[in-house]
């Protein structure tokens, strides 16, 4: 099984100290060793780095976790292949563009007879069940909303389709147009806002603390999306299989109550 890690901001924010952590995983303190990639949303563009060599012996993960690129949302994914070889086209997040804004997906788990599903104008160019499924979602709201919709809208449409393909497996999503980032547990997700009043983080998979009092405004949001938690310090809300929230300028957005009552129970980590 992979693990994902994602970010919702209100300000342009680096997420240095989460990768840090997580890169370890890949290959270190977790078995993911089958390639990594980040994606950064900055205004209208998206940047993102890919390397099939493990996250925690890798130059361009070093790059990353030694710049403080600034981003308002971030999606990241360190793989441990099962579907799919080895290779720089299977690494995730993969991108893609729809209405006009680019898109970025990455998941954890495996989707059983997804490859069965029909596509549009959305083609793979790796070989995994990942990738599969992305093009058919992305085809599936393009379908639906001709043009871009509601984010109200877009959001109850992202968790119905999520819903259709935990049904093939093992559905962990992360999901963003750079605008909301869009998150659907199906066995193992969790979270944790940041806000005032602030203080220090000690991650799980490196000797390292810090200290968001000093690095932070009063009025700053940050939201940080993981497999399992990173730090050891903080209350990270473990998210029930079968839910999905989503995260807009760092705050998740209200869903109906149906679904709220389910959505997450508290874990300290």
């Amino acid at each position: 099984m992979c693990e994902l890690l994602g970010m919702s901001a209100n300000v342009p924010t680096d997420i240095v100290f989460s990768f840090s952590g997580l890169m370890r995983r890949g290959g270190e303190t977790g078995p993911h060793a089958d390639g990594w990639g980040i994606a950064f949303y900055e205004d209208k563009g998206c940047r993102a780095f890919h390397d099939p060599r493990p996250s925690a012996r890798s130059e361009v993960a070093r790059f990353v976790r030694d710049t403080p690129i600034k981003s308002r949302i971030v999606i990241c994914h360190i793989r441990r292949a099962n579907r799919g070889r080895i290779a720089l086209e299977n690494t995730h997040p993969f991108q893609r563009e729809l209405w006009g804004r680019p898109w970025s997906f990455a998941h954890n788990g495996q989707l059983r007879g997804v490859k069965r599903w029909r596509l549009g104008a959305f083609a793979p160019i790796g070989s995994t069940d990942s990738e599969h499924a992305f093009c058919w979602l992305l085809e599936a709201l393009r379908a639906r909303f001709p043009t871009a919709p509601a984010d109200r809208d877009l959001a109850a449409a992202v968790e119905e389709l999520a819903r259709r393909l935990s049904g093939l497996g093992v559905f962990n999503m992360l999901l963003s147009d750079g605008r909301s980032l869009f998150c659907h547990c199906s066995t193992k997700l969790a979270w944790l806002t940041r806000r005032a009043p602030f203080g220090p983080a000690t991650l799980i998979d490196a000797d390292l603390t810090a200290d968001f009092e000093k690095e932070t405004t009063r009025d700053d949001v940050v939201t940080v999306v993981a497999t399992r938690p990173l730090t050891r310090d903080e209350a990270w809300t473990v998210m029930e299989p079968g839910s999905c929230v989503v995260f807009r300028q760092g705050n998740p957005v209200p869903l109906p109550k149906r679904r709220v009552a389910s959505m997450a129970r508290r874990k300290a980590a």
